[in-house]
């Protein structure tokens, strides 16, 4: 090996060491991630956007809860800083109305009706009593506004909450909120390979997520990634590295048995599990 392959050999090893540190998961002081072992997770609650139980409704709540599933949630602010439960930033799929949610009062969005049934958007203390601690709850955090009110918000109620849960979030701020603030509590990064799609590409900011190079100052418990990207390598190795492996969204037992050995947890629905 000459001189030039030698450095080239000793920059690739370097920036291998570089990349792995960047994206290692949480390691030290690590808290109990047991709880959330040995079950499915209903997807916005066992929901049927055609029935009586729409996504994220108190409804699809007590169905998953009486099925024995745990729960994945999202939750952003109204306008008056109230924890609701909603997956859109825009409320035209689930309401029929333009406007954002933060754009609404409580008081406005409780006059909303989600889709064609009688529920409305719950607050986030309304789904946290109906949950009532008998299932885990992964919390996704909605920061379509980037800023982390929400997390110091829904803590507040989370801190009387007598039941099991995790968080989670596509943007690490409020993996930082919580490292900073409730170390304490597991923590999850949402991802995919965004490069796969075209609106994606050539913008770096969406490359450095697929690389997951925010968890240098997230330093995840868990990675939730959409199934269809098992083999993304950062992924792969935060696995490795001791972090839980979550895929999102199972839509059908083939797509269940395609992945089941490449992840932990699976976040489900449109089909039972």
């Amino acid at each position: 090996m000459n001189q030039s392959q030698k450095l080239f050999a000793a920059i690739s090893a370097a920036a291998a060491a570089a990349y792995v540190y960047v994206i290692f998961p949480r390691v030290f002081h690590r808290p109990d991630r047991s709880f959330l072992m040995g079950r499915h997770y209903a997807h916005r609650g066992l929901f049927d956007n055609g029935g009586d139980a729409p996504e994220n409704s108190l409804a699809a709540f007590r169905l998953a809860v009486e099925n024995g599933y745990g729960i994945e949630l999202d939750v952003q602010l109204s306008k008056d800083n109230i924890p609701v439960v909603f997956h859109d930033a825009s409320l035209k799929r689930m309401c029929g109305v333009d406007g954002h949610v933060w754009e609404y009062t409580l008081k406005e969005l409780k006059q909303l009706r989600l889709l064609d049934s009688d529920a409305v958007i719950p607050t986030f203390a309304e789904a946290l009593e109906v949950i009532g601690g008998r299932v885990p709850i992964i919390v996704e955090y909605k920061l379509d506004v980037v800023q982390t009110k929400v997390c110091e918000l829904s803590n507040e109620l989370l801190n009387r909450y007598n039941g099991r849960y995790c968080i989670e979030c596509f943007h690490p701020r409020a993996l930082i909120w919580y490292r900073k603030n409730r170390p304490d509590i597991v923590r999850g990064q949402l991802g995919q390979s965004y490069w796969k799609e075209k609106k994606y590409r050539g913008k770096p900011a969406f490359l450095l997520m697929s690389l997951l190079a925010g968890n240098i100052a997230a330093r995840p418990d868990f990675i939730a990634f959409r199934h269809q990207d098992a083999g993304n390598l950062s992924r792969r190795l935060c696995r490795m590295s001791g972090a839980l492996s979550i895929a999102w969204t199972i839509k059908s037992r083939e797509e269940y048995e395609n992945v089941k050995d490449s992840f932990d947890l699976f976040i489900f629905d449109s089909c039972r599990l």
